[in-house]
């Protein structure tokens, strides 16, 4: 049931989609479907030439909309398994380019989660945001020890305005699945329960400020990347306080150049971080687009806005690896393995099948120089490959693959001959000897080695309690087997249905003796004696109860 002021919040948007040459979205759904000759009447018809491409046209509707739809667009874009290239490249496009909240609102929000005037927390605090964004803005303030920090601090009533934008972002995803033609496929439900989430993550600063605790300490003894130090004690659900840190913003070349930064080198360090992350640490940042990222005076990266961080499990981390290891090598038999053996795709799953449509895929991807080759693209392929096979996307992945793409785009427009494969490619190797072979085991043993120092002493009196018990016959082994169990239910139900089959036929034998006799029932039904009715009512009954489904 759509509410009144959700009705309205239609109309506006309708209005907007319309300002922009997206009639034809409008006029695409079912209710407006019988009017569909009105689009020959809409200046959007005859000006959409004018108005720019289709992906532009979103992008700006989007923009106008407001932040929770600029949101939801950059989230958007990371499915390209889902959008048109031309829509999901403008999508990606989207900045957070939203007007700043009063600095007053932020002294009060501050104020509020303290419980005390802003001068006894910050020594300086200044109202004027540093940065603005759709979630929160950023202030600079300094510590009574004299330490430059920034304050992020969540927007005034940011999660009422989330709560009716995604509500209404649910009955648009519910009506396109029901009327749209591509509804069913493309799932847009799914994709609102995705972005509900994310968003929601973001709305808490303090795992922000867990994810950017983590991160930098992962960094510690590595240079290439910096992570801004977390000020805990000052860290609320809406207000974080974390280190200022001062760099050149990724995107001004020219200021780059004139500090001497090495561009091959920074290209390639980039894509070494990424895979540090996703490889060695297993916890990446996963929002690394041009606003968050700066380069210190020495030439390394340095991180902020921690609120998007992706992790991979074990299996996905070597199955991932071994994937770019064969197409490395072309091998996409076994590509087509290892997304069965990692159940990425339904285990019935034809191999053969499945490698010849990677092959076509990947092919004429390979015959372009190696420099044009896309590891963000090419996997984005895979994906939408894979999504023929029933292959379910996992969110850890879209991320992985979002990110890739971005520090793709950082790599190539620092560097425009970076060779990815070449960069990417040794580390893939020496991580995948580090995991498996001799250096490996020794490793995991090592790792194990206190729970082994812990169990020892326990060992002796195990293994007198088991060598007394075999050789007094006490000794008894229990197997618990799924098949087994199986097994024993089936024997159980088969037996009963025995049961009852002979219990129903002797019913309705003796039903037919008494039939048979001559003699006189005291109660005659049909000339038949009344008990052998019941008897061969109920042998029947038993019958139809004993006879086996299809599925047993």
């Amino acid at each position: 049931m759509i509410r009144p002021a959700q009705i309205i919040h239609l109309m506006r948007i309708n209005r907007v989609l319309l300002r922009h040459g997206l009639d034809e979205i409008i006029l695409a759904t079912h209710l407006f479907r019988p009017l569909r000759f009105m689009r020959l009447v809409s200046p959007g018809y005859w000006l959409r030439g004018r108005l720019g491409d289709r992906g532009e046209r979103i992008r700006e509707a989007l923009e106008e909309l407001g932040p929770i739809f600029v949101k939801f667009g950059q989230i958007l874009s990371t499915r390209r398994d889902l959008l048109p290239d031309d829509i999901a490249d403008e999508l990606a496009k989207l900045q957070d380019r939203v007007p700043p909240f009063h600095g007053g609102d932020a002294r009060r929000i501050v104020e509020k989660a303290y419980g005390k005037p802003v001068e006894q927390i910050f020594k300086q605090f200044s109202e004027e945001p540093l940065a603005s964004a759709s979630i929160a803005q950023v202030h600079a303030a300094q510590l009574f020890d004299g330490s430059d920090v920034v304050v992020k601090v969540l927007r005034p009533d940011i999660e009422k305005t989330i709560r009716c934008d995604v509500a209404l972002l649910y009955t648009i995803a519910r009506l396109a699945q029901r009327y749209w033609s591509d509804g069913r496929r493309l799932r847009p439900v799914e994709v609102i329960e995705e972005f509900e989430k994310t968003i929601h993550d973001e709305l808490d600063l303090v795992r922000e400020a867990g994810n950017a605790s983590q991160l930098r300490r992962n960094f510690t003894d590595i240079p290439d990347l910096y992570i801004p130090e977390v000020h805990w004690p000052l860290c609320k659900r809406n207000v974080m306080v974390m280190e200022r840190v001062y760099g050149t913003p990724i995107g001004d070349m020219a200021a780059l150049r004139a500090q001497g930064v090495d561009m091959k080198r920074l290209g390639e360090l980039g894509v070494e971080v990424f895979f540090t992350q996703v490889f060695r640490h297993n916890f990446f940042h996963a929002d690394m687009h041009p606003g968050n990222i700066f380069i210190s005076d020495e030439g390394n990266y340095i991180a902020v806005d921690f609120g998007i961080v992706g992790v991979l499990s074990d299996v996905d981390q070597r199955y991932l690896a071994e994937n770019f290891l064969a197409f490395f090598h072309r091998d996409y038999r076994r590509v087509a393995e290892l997304h069965v053996e990692s159940s990425w795709v339904p285990e019935g799953t034809r191999v053969e099948e499945f490698e010849s449509a990677i092959r076509s895929v990947c092919e004429p991807i390979f015959e372009r120089p190696i420099k044009e080759i896309s590891f963000g693209h090419l996997l984005l392929r895979l994906f939408q490959t894979a999504r023929r096979f029933d292959m379910e996307i996992q969110p850890q992945l879209v991320l992985l693959q979002k990110t890739l793409l971005n520090i793709e785009g950082l790599g190539r427009y620092l560097y425009p001959d970076l060779d990815l494969w070449q960069t990417a490619k040794p580390f893939l190797e020496r991580w995948m000897s580090e995991q498996v072979g001799a250096r490996a085991m020794f490793r995991h043993a090592k790792e194990k080695v206190p729970e082994w120092t812990e169990k020892l002493p326990e060992l002796p009196g195990l293994m007198h309690d088991v060598l007394d018990k075999a050789a007094s016959g006490r000794l008894q082994v229990e197997w618990n087997s799924s098949e087994l169990s199986q097994l024993r239910r089936d024997l159980k139900v088969a037996n009963r249905r025995t049961v009852m089959t002979l219990i129903g036929s002797a019913a309705v034998i003796s039903a037919a003796v008494l039939l048979g006799l001559d003699g006189y029932s005291p109660r005659m039904v049909y000339d038949a004696p009344l008990l052998s009715w019941v008897l061969g009512v109920a042998g029947i009954a038993l019958w139809i109860f004993a006879w086996p489904d299809d599925e047993t």
